[in-house]
């Protein structure tokens, strides 16, 4: 399968040739010195003189005069102003185009980013910095959530100082470098419904125990990304047309959920929590567990091993290992039913 065309903006094929031709030419010159160097001491000079020989030759200034000169001097010195003269001003042409476009500057910066994004576990790694993109990110590190954004356009991501990867997402490199081995999910919110679709097949192969989330801008698009690997499909438009139906029929609990759901600044909160297997909480009904009573939150609904939702569960059902708490509370009290939920007996 071809990977479908980026349509985020600039392409950096052109630049990374460049970074990566610098280091081989500054090795390319240092061999032309060394040799030169050995050469000219094994026809005679001192370390220091055969080196400043060399320099001399190769940069096309001049020859020493005192300098004996021998057949073997004259066939090594035409063989190093070949291979030397040529190497050297070709590297101080790579180095000053380096310099002149700021690519050196970029490449500390650049490594400077993947080093913080190697330190990085259990992030999302967001892929598009459009207006979709800029929206989950704030939401995402608004909840303390790690991310790392990936975009083809460098122009997007100039002076972000969130942890970032320029390239094209649909290379399995790119995924990499942006840590996709360590992540815990995918967001694949790009404005291509192709690249959508080819972002989740990467990262269900490169991560399958990944959590994808894509973007759909046509409905057409949503059983082809949910095939694709994407474990929840969001379609932006139809996602507005609902929360503006619901605003006109029902506004209060509209804004209600909404505050509750995305405020940053309310009281009561919702959240999930996994029931582990170690719970006090397993195994027992949800009378028993007196669930609002050890941690002051109450459970809103269950998600059950098949999927389902049970919203106001029975108190005479009983809560599975494994299955999803939705609840609502304070911070405080969530995070108290949190660490229940995973306690170790």
């Amino acid at each position: 399968m071809t990977a479908p065309e980026s349509c985020s903006g600039e392409d950096t094929s052109v630049t990374e040739p460049r970074l990566r031709r610098l280091p081989v030419t500054i090795a390319a010159v240092a061999v032309v010195l060394g040799g030169g160097t050995l050469g000219y001491w094994l026809l005679g000079l001192g370390p220091l003189a055969a080196l400043y020989q060399t320099v001399m030759t190769v940069s096309t200034v001049g020859f020493r005069e005192d300098f004996r000169i021998t057949a073997a001097s004259e066939i090594f010195t035409i063989v190093l102003v070949l291979a030397g003269v040529g190497t050297v001003l070709y590297g101080f042409s790579v180095l000053l185009e380096t310099l002149i476009e700021g690519q050196l500057s970029d490449l500390v910066g650049r490594r400077r980013m993947d080093r913080r994004i190697e330190q990085l576990h259990d992030h999302v790694v967001l892929c598009g910095w459009g207006r979709i993109g800029r929206a989950v990110a704030r939401n995402l590190m608004a909840a303390g959530q790690p991310l790392v954004v990936v975009d083809m356009d460098p122009a997007r991501l100039a002076g972000l100082d969130i942890p970032h990867v320029v390239g094209d997402a649909t290379e399995d490199a790119v995924l990499r470098r942006a840590g996709i081995d360590r992540a815990r999910g995918l967001a694949a919110v790009t404005s291509s419904d192709a690249t959508n679709v080819y972002l989740s097949l990467s990262g269900r192969s490169l991560a399958p125990g990944l959590f994808i989330v894509a973007r759909a801008r046509l409905a057409d698009s949503e059983p082809k990304l949910l095939r694709a690997g994407a474990d929840r499909v969001i379609n932006p438009q139809a996602i507005g047309g609902a929360r503006a139906a619901a605003f006109l029929l029902q506004p209060h609990v509209a804004e209600f959920v909404d505050v509750v759901v995305h405020g940053l600044d309310v009281e009561y909160r919702l959240a999930e929590v996994t029931v582990a297997e170690t719970s006090p909480f397993a195994g027992k009904t949800v009378r028993d567990a007196h669930i609002r009573d050890a941690s002051g939150a109450l459970v809103l609904a269950v998600r059950r091993a098949d999927g389902r939702f049970v919203t106001n569960p029975d108190p005479a059902s009983v809560i599975s290992p494994g299955e999803v708490l939705i609840a609502i509370g304070t911070s405080d009290q969530l995070a108290a039913l949190e660490r229940m939920a995973a306690l170790d007996g």
